[in-house]
């Protein structure tokens, strides 16, 4: 139970996060999970992965306790996929389709790069915590966890056009910054 404590617990927090909107909850709802996985994983009938089973009581707690606050919204809510897409794809693209500046290559690790990308993956952190709610969440469900589109769509609640676009929105934000990381400070989409 530890290993699966020290796996997912800091995937599980920053989801909850995205939810209650306040780190300490997000831990308080947490841990009120992991006692629940305790109490009833005997009852786990495998219809999902272990991993999924744990998302949904999490999300399902994370949920409840927003509402019991009055500070829980749907995830689709307010978002414009249409305005950030086409902001994105006209900052990254020219007229004709092509890069306007082709993206960083993550190639030709050498040791400084890779102590470098120790602090590098420290930075994607954080700026996986500064996501908004909704992207944050659904890029710790698929690309943290490793949920495919129509189990993040099921537990989130999102349409899967919904969920690709914030998907998107959420792993450009990322690579933006770590290309603004590794260019020092040039990045493509920093003249939006």
């Amino acid at each position: 139970m530890s290993e699966l404590i020290a796996r997912h617990h800091g995937a599980l927090v920053r989801l909850a996060e995205s939810v209650v909107k306040n780190r300490a909850v997000a831990e308080e709802v947490a841990q009120e999970t992991w006692l629940a996985v305790m109490a009833n994983l005997a009852s786990f009938e495998g219809r999902s992965t272990l991993s999924t089973w744990i998302i949904s009581i999490l999300l399902n707690k994370a949920k409840n306790h927003a509402k019991r606050e009055s500070r829980y919204a749907a995830f689709g809510d307010g978002d414009d996929p249409e305005r950030d897409l086409g902001q994105t794809m006209r900052n990254r693209f020219d007229g004709s389709g092509h890069w306007s500046e082709a993206p960083v290559s993550f190639d030709g690790l050498t040791p400084e790069r890779i102590v470098a990308g120790r602090h590098l993956w420290e930075h994607v952190r954080q700026m996986i915590d500064r996501l908004p709610p909704a992207q944050k969440a659904v890029l710790v469900m698929r690309d943290v966890e490793g949920a495919d589109a129509a189990e993040t769509c099921r537990l989130l609640e999102l349409t899967p056009e919904n969920q690709r676009t914030l998907l998107h929105r959420a792993r450009t934000r990322i690579r933006n910054e770590i290309e603004t990381q590794l260019t020092g400070g040039r990045s493509a989409l920093t003249k939006a």
